[in-house]
């Protein structure tokens, strides 16, 4: 069987239990999809898997799984997967499991995020718990976790059951110590990279990682494509922070300022209160501990210190070693798209 049949055959799988037309798919996100054309088949075929495991004979389990499905926004690490694969190899059945795989374990992380969060919204739609209380986002989040192991079994490969079961033990140790320095705003820089490595960036290394692991890259190419993965994950939630502080709920199509309320050290607070004079450090932390205080209240401090200005430049400084890393790859439509990507990471306004 060639590619193409592959590929065909693995998206036109769908579940009988998938009432077609009656569930909108997760729209194409803007930007993207000059990105995503070398691999637009193989997306389509990791979509598929997504629609026909994210389904339940039991209906509110079905409703539970299709509003996880539908949250899912940019396909981000399947598009890093997959791309990756298709730079130094041919993307086969192993990459569109392992990739539906990681889409799953990357959407319970965010179904628990949104409770400790108490976000109300995520990719413009209503979270799991805004909507139906913490108790059942818990275990839907926990169903999409065990279920994506199921899903990455289906690859028939060991070693990348082993690299996802690492890489999401490492995103929980991320998580807890998030939840440790919770109101301690007096973190390094460093330990703030160390965190978002493993809370953010360790899936989209892994991904990489698996791409071209399953496409026969050597151990030398597969750390390379892990590195360029990592830096752009850690761009990415720098960004992310920014955005949590100056974003346009609108185009975020999420619910902002959940930092701030939460007590989350972020990079733009950090920076900010280690460059801020002495006298004012004070104050600033006692508006950081205000549960009534706001993003607005912030940013005349952050002004001064520019520390918005400096959170960009460090996810610029990530994001270009992995421009780099992209250019430096044999030429094809993949490698472009790899580069593109780290653009369109840096530059993202949602």
């Amino acid at each position: 069987m060639d590619k193409e049949q592959l590929v065909s055959q693995t998206a036109s799988r769908t579940d009988d239990k998938l009432e077609t037309g009656l569930v909108q798919a997760p729209a194409k996100p803007n930007g993207l999809e000059s990105v995503y054309e070398p691999i637009r088949n193989e997306m389509e075929a990791v979509e598929s898997i997504l629609r026909n495991e994210l389904t339940n004979e039991v209906p509110f389990v079905d409703e539970l799984l299709k509003h996880s499905w539908l949250v899912g926004g940019k396909r981000i690490r399947p598009a890093f997967l997959l791309l990756c694969g298709a730079s130094c190899g041919t993307p086969s059945r192993a990459h569109f499991q392992t990739a539906a795989a990681l889409e799953m374990i990357h959407t319970a992380t965010l179904v628990h995020d949104d409770i400790l969060d108490e976000a109300l919204t995520r990719r413009h739609r209503a979270t799991a718990n805004s909507t139906w209380g913490n108790k059942v986002s818990v275990l839907l989040g926990d169903y999409l976790f065990t279920h994506s192991f199921h899903v990455a079994s289906l690859s028939e490969s060991c070693e990348a059951l082993r690299m996802l079961a690492v890489a999401s033990n490492r995103v929980c140790e991320g998580e807890m110590r998030q939840n440790a320095w919770q109101g301690k705003f007096d973190l390094t820089e460093s330990d703030y990279l160390q965190m978002i490595t493993e809370k953010t960036a360790e899936l989209c290394g892994v991904s990489c990682r698996l791409g071209a692991f399953l496409s026969g890259a050597s151990q030398e190419h597969c750390d390379n494509y892990e590195s360029y993965g990592r830096s752009l994950g850690v761009a990415f939630q720098v960004i992310d922070d920014v955005l949590d502080l100056v974003g346009k709920p609108n185009q975020v199509g999420k619910t902002l300022g959940t930092d701030l309320v939460n007590q989350k050290p972020t990079l733009p607070v950090i920076h900010c209160l280690q460059n801020m004079a002495p006298t004012e450090q004070e104050q600033f932390k006692l508006i950081l501990a205000d549960p009534s205080s706001n993003c607005e209240t912030l940013m005349p401090f952050l002004e001064n210190t520019d520390s918005i200005c400096y959170a960009r430049s460090v996810a610029e400084q990530h994001a270009e070693g992995a421009i780099k890393f992209a250019e430096s790859l044999p030429s094809s439509p993949a490698a472009a798209s790899l580069r593109d990507l780290a653009q369109f990471v840096l530059n993202r306004s949602h």
